[in-house]
């Protein structure tokens, strides 16, 4: 029986990139005019290359080589490696871009393309927007047989990162505390590195599913539900803490030693910790980041700094106004200090030696206020949207808001917030509350769609 799924529908292009299911929507050809439309773009410049493990990686990355050296680009292949490790790279052999091929937490059919500039940054909005005029305009200039460049590889990126890992971290004050770590890399790339950076560390070191093949043994998103083989490991083996990466290992979860899921805020609100209880300076997040980092900031003397969902957003404003350190609630730890994007690597080195002087991971959490988020959505076509969003801000009208992006409600006596947000690459419109309670939370995103919904029906 065939598919009745449109491959119209697989195929996601945003400011993160351009993804979709291989042999439906992401072609050969697809991939192709994307990577010569790049090369135009840095005017046949010089372009890493990287990719996570997935099996349909090395095809992907034929065709972008092929189009890359069609327009003109010198490559440097760095193989199978972490997208943080291909930012990095980036800034330190002065390339004028890089192509990282990932679908990221995106499930095994999936694969992606996600476009990096000189800086080491992604694209923002408006360089995507460039990008993307580039390819369907399709006038690339092809390179003479004299102008087609070569291929290289770079073996040393992973140790490169690692060090850049090691200098930035306090490593005297993890090897003193010898943790006992379980890491579940999901036979992501995080395989390639994540052993040894946490050996050199100091840490004895429990590996699940560190063979870089791309057979993921559960979907790649580092969520509760994935992780139980994680926390009963961590359990029967006495470990201080449990972590888990997606396949392009730029996101963090952490477990407890209990064996908890903890959830995916707490990697940057402990990463934010360590280093603010050094350094307090700005913390920048999204909008619809928990409120442990604010709690942060009152902690330690500090202030937050709140941007659009992206991580080029936070990446941006953390640059601009100088932020000490940032990220998202998804697991993405930012430190600039290190290099400026989303890197497991470093958010787990900064948690263990925030550890350190922590007592225990349930510990760290207790000091915390008590809180739950409760994330939801609603399928809204585009014409709708403008009608939803009006329904809510006339339902809200007299609280407290923040129009960064969507609708964020707020009510600060409490803590109690709501986010509102039309998705950007999905037709729906997300909701995402954050209470005391589980229940709070939940009921805060039921109110919310109980408005919502009579507004896209009509």
């Amino acid at each position: 029986m065939s598919s009745t799924r449109s491959p119209v529908h697989t195929l996601k292009i945003s400011i993160s990139g351009v993804r979709g299911v291989v042999g439906e929507s992401l072609t050969p050809q697809l991939v192709v005019g994307f990577a010569q439309a790049f090369g135009c773009y840095v005017e046949g410049g010089i372009v890493l290359v990287g990719r996570d493990t997935r099996q349909t990686g090395e095809m992907v990355r034929q065709a972008v080589v092929g189009g890359l050296l069609a327009s003109g680009c010198y490559v440097i292949d760095l193989g199978v490696v972490p997208v943080p490790t291909v930012l990095i790279a980036v800034k330190q052999l002065q390339a004028d871009g890089a192509i990282a091929i990932t679908a990221s937490h995106n499930p095994a059919q999936w694969n992606a393309l996600k476009f990096a500039r000189s800086d080491g940054a992604f694209l923002n909005s408006f360089q995507a927007t460039e990008l993307l005029d580039v390819y369907h305009q399709g006038e690339f200039r092809l390179a003479r047989t004299p102008e087609i460049s070569r291929v290289d590889h770079d073996e040393h990126a992973i140790e490169r990162h690692m060090q850049l890992v090691v200098d930035n971290t306090d490593v005297a004050a993890v090897r003193a505390r010898k943790p006992r770590v379980v890491i579940d890399m999901c036979n992501g790339a995080g395989a390639v590195m994540s052993p040894q950076l946490l050996a050199a560390l100091g840490c004895e070191v429990i590996a699940l599913h560190g063979e870089p093949d791309g057979r993921f043994p559960h979907d790649p998103e580092p969520i509760a539900q994935n992780l139980r083989e994680l926390c009963r490991t961590v359990r029967e083996t006495g470990a201080d803490v449990g972590f888990a990466q997606d396949a392009d290992a730029d996101r963090l979860a952490i477990v407890s030693e209990r064996g908890r899921a903890i959830g995916e805020e707490f990697a940057l609100a402990f990463a934010c910790d360590t280093v603010c209880a050094q350094t307090p300076g700005l913390m920048v997040t999204n909008v619809s980041t928990s409120r442990m980092i604010d709690e942060v900031a009152a902690r330690h003397g500090g202030r937050v700094l709140r941007t659009k969902v992206g991580e080029i957003n936070v990446v941006e404003a953390m640059l601009r106004e100088r932020a000490v350190i940032g990220g998202e609630g998804n697991g993405g730890v930012i430190y600039p200090q290190a290099h400026p994007c989303r890197d497991s690597m470093v958010g787990m080195a900064l948690i263990l030696a925030g550890l350190a002087s922590r007592g225990t991971i349930s510990s760290w959490v207790r000091s915390f206020r008590p809180s739950a988020m409760f994330k939801t959505k609603t399928e809204c076509p585009s014409t709708r949207v403008q009608h939803a969003m009006a329904a809510a801000r006339r339902q809200y009208a007299d609280c407290r808001l923040d129009l960064t992006e969507g609708l964020k409600v707020l009510w600060p006596e409490s803590g109690r917030w709501l986010h509102i947000r039309p998705s950007n690459t999905e037709p729906v419109i997300r909701v995402i509350g954050e209470g005391d309670t589980l229940r709070e939370a939940r009921q805060l995103c039921e109110d919310a769609l109980a408005v919502l919904q009579p507004a896209i029906d009509s």
